[in-house]
């Protein structure tokens, strides 16, 4: 028999394109645990030795009965309440691809079964295998509402955020009692994701003031947001960083709403505004004027600026500050540890920078960058987001890199305000 078996096999590690039922009869019998492994993932074996393997000893062989599309039903029951993890996961896999594809074509005998097998499977106590459903089943229409209801309020986020981001069987008022019912975290961060929110489910989420799902909330594009609340997430924001370009960049935002967001974002944060609405230019430097006061009002403490001035000079000597380190301090709003910077580059005192960056002087800025070498690229970097220099006064690139206006000119800008000094 045992020759027969290695026969059957050739020394190969497939088996045959074809097995009668002898041979399947003889790898069940005396076949090792990898050849019955292989009898297990045949699609053309027969039901009842798919059956027979469904309670095979080997963990391995149970995980290919469990992945076989062609195990009958029965054999599927079997392994919904197997002991090996890793069996009732491939069997969630299979059974939550197969149940949303049967449409009313396939027998009501077998879609039954397959549900009931799906729903037992939902209330696994492994997080892993109910996420696995979920992950599966979670843009199907066709999958019953129940199933969809228990996933969305599973304590796991792995299992709830799939189906409360994408399922369309949540409706406004299911997601808003999920809201009301506690939903904190990843959950919540998963309703504001979705494809379209309401206005009244944006309305809860905002109110339960939680940061990373306002911040997806102004982020998604289709979330539908009232003024009002619009109003009262901007009165929260000011001090929540992470709420600021979130703010800054939601689409359509009204002017209003643009000048309360202007009072506390950084700088560069104002310009994206700007730039993303398109604003007529008076409306622009009505904006910008806001944003200059503020800045101009905000006073460093002496202590401060000493201390920013220490770390300043470290970076110099460490060879730190290049052009890419600029934008870095631009786009974090470092804007005291950026004047440092700059007046030791440019050999000039603090102040001198401070009044540059106020002057609304495209030309000056870029003088300063000039006089600091770094490049013009980074000349319209300050220009725009540190300086907010208007439109109409900006200094554009010479064929998209160099300084447009010669040496002289750039000390001469320069020299207005080293006199004042």
């Amino acid at each position: 028999m045992l020759n027969k078996l290695k026969a059957l096999f050739g020394g190969q590690k497939d088996l045959p394109k074809t097995l009668t039922a002898e041979d399947e009869q003889l790898i069940l019998k005396k076949g090792s645990d990898v050849q019955r492994e292989k009898l297990a993932a045949r699609k053309d074996a027969r039901p009842e030795v798919l059956y027979y393997l469904a309670e095979d000893k080997s963990a391995d062989v149970r995980k290919e009965i469990a992945r076989n599309p062609s195990t009958p039903p029965q054999a599927n029951a079997i392994l919904q309440h197997d002991e090996n993890e890793e069996v009732r996961a491939e069997l969630a896999r299979k059974i939550g691809r197969l149940v949303p594809d049967m449409g009313a074509a396939e027998k009501e005998a077998l879609r039954e079964q397959a549900i009931n097998i799906l729903e037992v499977l939902a209330q696994d106590q492994l997080p892993k295998v109910r996420a696995i459903i979920a992950e599966e089943i979670k843009t199907s229409p066709s999958v019953p509402k129940a199933l969809v209801d228990r996933l969305a309020r599973d304590v796991e986020a792995i299992v709830c955020g799939p189906i409360l981001r994408y399922s369309p069987l949540l409706n406004d008022d299911d997601l808003r009692e999920i809201i009301a019912a506690g939903a904190t975290g990843a959950a919540l961060e998963a309703i504001a994701d979705r494809e379209l929110v309401s206005e009244g489910v944006a309305d809860d989420i905002a109110a339960s003031l939680e940061i990373p799902a306002i911040a997806a909330l102004l982020t998604n594009k289709n979330a539908q947001i009232r003024e009002s609340t619009l109003d009262q997430i901007i009165s929260q924001a000011e001090s929540v960083e992470d709420l600021h370009k979130p703010l800054a960049l939601r689409p359509e935002l009204s002017i209003r709403a643009m000048k309360r967001i202007a009072g506390f974002v950084a700088s560069a944060l104002v310009h994206a505004m700007m730039d993303q609405a398109s604003l007529e230019e008076e409306q622009a430097e009505e904006l910008l004027d806001r944003v200059r006061a503020r800045l101009a009002s905000e006073q460093v403490g002496e202590s401060e600026e000493e201390e920013f001035a220490k770390k300043a000079m470290d970076y110099f000597q460490r060879g730190m500050i290049d052009d890419a380190f600029v934008v870095e301090q631009i786009e974090k709003n470092r804007r005291e540890l950026l004047v440092q910077c700059l007046a030791i580059l440019a050999d000039l005192s603090a102040e001198t920078i401070r009044q540059i960056i106020h002057s609304k002087s495209g030309r000056a800025v870029a003088a300063l960058a000039w006089k600091s070498e770094l490049t013009m690229r980074t000349a319209y970097e300050l220009q725009t987001k540190f300086a907010l220099v208007p439109t109409a006064q900006l200094l554009h690139a010479k064929d998209g890199r160099h300084y447009p206006i010669g040496e002289n000119e750039l000390e001469w800008h320069l020299s207005y305000f080293i006199d004042q000094a």
